[in-house]
């Protein structure tokens, strides 16, 4: 929902590279992410809504997990006109969740995902952490139908949580799941992973799906019940399936 005017929001530059108008700002001497809508570019498979709507209800959805995934996340005005607002993480300089590394040499605690040539013809493996607080977001982005899940939006926090971030194609009512995530591809669902997708699902059936009507269309809200309840009706996690393409491009 629209909240008040701030006018204490103040413009410190620029994110590049962003494919949409990304600004880091100031506001009440807190960092913040602003995306204005007037800075968006249209996409013909994302005909419904706004890619700023779709970040604050990914952030909605995230509440109702419990898991603290996508960082503080609204919809309000700025010097750019409407659009969504969302605290600055620092991240651990040092620390990453998805890596792509020589074949043959993918780290303990590690999962692979796929090979491939670096720009070298040097045969690479894309791999990612094996960790309860990554697989919560594949799991988030199995309920959102996140289309681009790349490496670089994943947080990796110095305290060892992960937030996840740029959730602007997510949400369509078609599948289009594409991620760097693919490791646990077909493994059963933990009971605190069922737990969690139930609680949405009961959430999107009430109070939930009430605020993420004045972000997504009907027919996504719709979408993303049928998701949560196919999802606990198979009990694992899916794969890779049909002519969409399974991994983000690029992959970073």
């Amino acid at each position: 929902m629209p909240g008040p005017e701030m006018p204490g929001l103040s413009l410190r530059g620029r994110i590049m590279p962003a494919s949409n108008a990304t600004f880091l700002a100031e506001l009440d001497g807190r960092e913040v992410v602003y995306k204005p809508v007037a800075g968006e570019r249209p996409l013909w498979d994302f005909p419904d809504g706004t890619l700023a709507d779709r970040e604050v209800a990914a952030y909605l959805v995230s509440e109702a997990t419990g898991w603290d995934i996508v960082p503080r996340t609204w919809w309000d005005e700025g010097p750019h006109g409407p659009g969504m607002l969302q605290e600055w993480c620092e991240v651990d300089p040092d620390g990453d969740a998805v890596d792509l590394v020589r074949a043959g040499t993918t780290p303990d605690g590690w999962l692979e995902v796929f090979e491939g040539l670096d720009d070298r013809d040097q045969p690479v493996t894309l791999v990612h952490e094996d960790t309860v607080a990554l697989r919560r977001i594949a799991v988030f982005d199995v309920v959102l139908n996140n289309a681009d899940r790349k490496g670089g939006h994943v947080l990796t926090m110095p305290d060892g949580h992960r937030h996840g971030v740029d959730h602007g194609i997510a949400f369509h009512h078609e599948p289009k799941l594409r991620t760097v995530l693919w490791g646990w591809a077909g493994t059963p669902l933990t009971d605190e992973e069922v737990a969690t997708v139930r609680s949405v699902l009961a959430a999107v059936r009430g109070e939930l799906g009430e605020q993420l009507g004045f972000h997504l269309a009907e027919h996504e809200i719709t979408a993303l019940e049928r998701r949560a309840e196919r999802l606990l009706a198979a009990g694992v996690l899916p794969g890779p399936h049909g002519g969409w393409p399974a991994i983000p491009w690029p992959p970073f």
